[in-house]
């Protein structure tokens, strides 16, 4: 009793290890334009082209290919030589304020509407993160501002 006892909890735990590593929240980006796929394989539908620096959340990983969601939702399939370890995050607010400091009083250096992507610099205190825009403005923006994080 005791054994089938141990064997029933041990097994899924087992299942679990067996499956491989569990990704929770990991963001990559789109290094160029990469053809976004239904399965992993080059033969299978394509779906749609990810412009370059889209980030994008890591949901499985296999040998040469990565299924990953957007910040739609929508999911695909990869080929890992289009990732990037880059963070980039992606607007969610209809316009977000990039301010010179991690404050609500800070000045705005500039303003970003949605779906801007933006580069990840770091994250700061109180919910804030610094990012840079492709033509090399930076600032803080509030976290939940963005996708990506």
């Amino acid at each position: 009793m005791v054994i089938r006892r141990w064997i029933s909890v041990l097994m899924p735990l087992a299942a679990l290890i067996a499956a491989g590593p569990v990704h929770a929240l990991d963001y990559l980006t789109i290094a160029e334009a990469a053809p976004m796929y239904d399965a992993p394989s080059a033969k299978s539908k394509p779906l749609y082209v990810a412009f370059a620096g889209t980030p994008v959340e890591l949901v499985v990983s296999l040998e040469g290919w990565s299924k990953v969601r957007d910040s739609q939702g929508d999911l695909a399939w990869v080929e890992k030589t289009y990732l990037a370890e880059k963070r980039n995050v992606m607007v969610r607010a209809d316009l977000a304020q990039i301010r010179s400091a991690a404050a609500d009083a800070a000045p705005v250096v500039f303003e970003a509407e949605r779906d801007v992507v933006l580069e990840l610099l770091e994250a700061a205190p109180g919910g804030w993160i610094k990012v840079r825009h492709r033509d090399g403005q930076s600032g803080y923006l509030k976290a939940p501002q963005v996708w990506g994080l």
